[in-house]
């Protein structure tokens, strides 16, 4: 709820049952369902005249012309629906993909709108939506109308015996001058109490009936579930793309601002050393211990950025040492629970891996926490990464924070985000990932670079560590 109406909503003493006859929400929704039979019937006659008139041409060349003409112009009063939609009922359906001609000219366009699903279905919202539009709308006119009436039945009574010359109305009359009125006190409240539970009920009658209105315009009118699925796939792609773009970025600024840096400089000091060596031994042994130094702070640095593409441990042992090797270089303490399971796909199992990284990291650095917890478990087809703590809150997912980036990174592989971080703490942020299962596991292999990095450190020092 946007916070807006919260206060509005939180200081109102009247019953939400009291005050949905009038809000604007019941009244947009009773306005749609009017306006249900003059659209149905304008579409419903479109479509009957279109379709007779392609058919019966079908026996010339005219006929496919004339139909797609029809189904171009049902995609048009399609564009009017969802527009009334979402101005009354405030559901915000997205337009269904163009027709694209494969071949350019009248006929390409002609055989593409004849092969779009969307334009098909358009017709047919055409068709059926007539007889639910036609009793939605004697329904909403009768109750509402019955309704008012008969709550508003004391105050108007009057009239039937000023200009009626009858006591009240008439709920049946034998001919013989044997009557029921609706004239008595108790009858005339019976009435009326009658007409307010009607009064009080039709908002949600009317919710109802508006809620089989929006799902025929889902379903008939919006894109179908290929194409949303089509355009969704379409905008992972681009987020791992920007991912992808990003971590090389990240490995280049490394590898240029630090190792390099380094190295450079060790090459620097070296040649000094070299020079020196024959006239001043010991300032020369005194820059070979320097650079020494150097050398361990660049494999570290090498480490560190192999780690940060893919850790070693993750690929030989899986994600619950993974994560526990983590955990351990985190500056909270922090719980680690793994649930035993199969390996995920190595993909997944990376994603899990890294997400988990992310939000210890947040833990560490913005959190302001004296513990946290790491819980990795499954349930059904689902891999569950839960990260809580307990220090400040107010973490979301905000455009421009790192937990936006970190859920559109989830969502290009169908996962999930859900945070839960109120001011003041604790949070809890769960992390949603699909768990196609991996291949059975290969024996482990060293890593290249990781032989690379201990080959230098065995070079570098003489022995087996620095």
């Amino acid at each position: 709820m946007d916070s807006a109406y919260a206060p509005q909503h939180r200081g109102s003493r009247v019953p939400v049952g009291l005050r949905a006859p009038f809000s604007g929400r019941t009244w947009r929704e009773t306005l749609y369902l009017l306006l249900n039979l003059p659209m149905s019937l304008v579409m419903f006659t479109y479509t009957v005249v279109v379709v007779s008139l392609g058919a019966g041409l079908l026996v010339t060349f005219l006929g496919i012309p004339v139909l797609a003409a029809g189904l171009a112009g049902a995609r048009g009063l399609g564009f009017v629906e969802r527009a009334r939609a979402r101005a009354l009922l405030g559901l915000d359906v997205a337009d269904p993909r163009p027709v694209r001609a494969a071949k350019p000219g009248l006929m390409g366009w002609v055989g593409a709108v004849l092969k779009s699903g969307d334009s098909w279905r358009h017709l047919v919202y055409s068709l059926v939506h007539f007889p639910w539009a036609l009793f939605t709308f004697v329904f909403s006119v009768a109750f509402w109308s019955v309704g008012w009436v008969l709550l508003v039945y004391p105050l108007w009574r009057w009239a039937f015996p000023a200009y009626f010359d009858r006591p009240g109305i008439v709920m049946w009359d034998e001919g013989n001058g044997h009557a029921f009125y609706l004239d008595t006190p108790a009858e005339i409240g019976l009435t009326g109490g009658i007409g307010l539970l009607m009064v009080l009920a039709g908002p949600w009658l009317i919710r109802g009936l508006t809620q089989v209105d929006r799902v025929m315009v889902l379903g008939l009118l919006g894109p179908s579930s290929l194409a949303s699925r089509v355009v969704e796939l379409e905008s992972d792609r681009g987020v791992v793309v920007d991912t992808a773009a990003a971590d090389l970025r990240r490995i280049e600024r490394d590898l240029h601002d630090g190792a390099q840096a380094r190295l450079v400089s060790l090459a620097m000091d070296l040649g000094l050393a070299r020079e020196k060596l024959d006239e001043d031994p010991e300032a020369a042994a005194k820059m070979v211990d320097e650079a020494h130094g150097e050398v361990k702070l660049a494999l570290q640095e090498l480490r560190d950025l192999a780690r940060g593409i893919h850790p070693a441990i993750l690929t030989d042992r899986g994600l619950g040492p993974a994560l526990s090797a983590l955990a351990a270089r985190c500056t909270v303490p922090v719980s680690v629970s793994v649930e035993p399971m199969r390996r995920p796909a190595a993909a997944i199992e990376g994603i899990a891996y890294f997400t988990a990284s992310e939000l210890l990291q947040n833990v560490s650095k913005h959190a302001m926490a004296g513990s946290a917890t790491l819980d990795v478990w499954r349930t059904e087809d689902r891999l569950m990464v839960l990260v809580a703590d307990d220090g400040q809150g107010g973490a979301h997912t905000g455009a421009g924070t790192g937990l936006a980036g970190l859920a559109e990174r989830l969502a290009s592989v169908d996962g999930l985000l859900v945070v839960d971080s109120p001011a003041g703490g604790p949070t809890r942020i769960t992390a949603e990932l699909p768990r196609p299962a991996a291949d059975p596991p290969s024996p482990p292999r060293p890593r290249p670079d990781a032989g690379m990095l201990e080959t230098a450190e065995r070079d570098a020092t003489g022995h087996g560590g620095i």
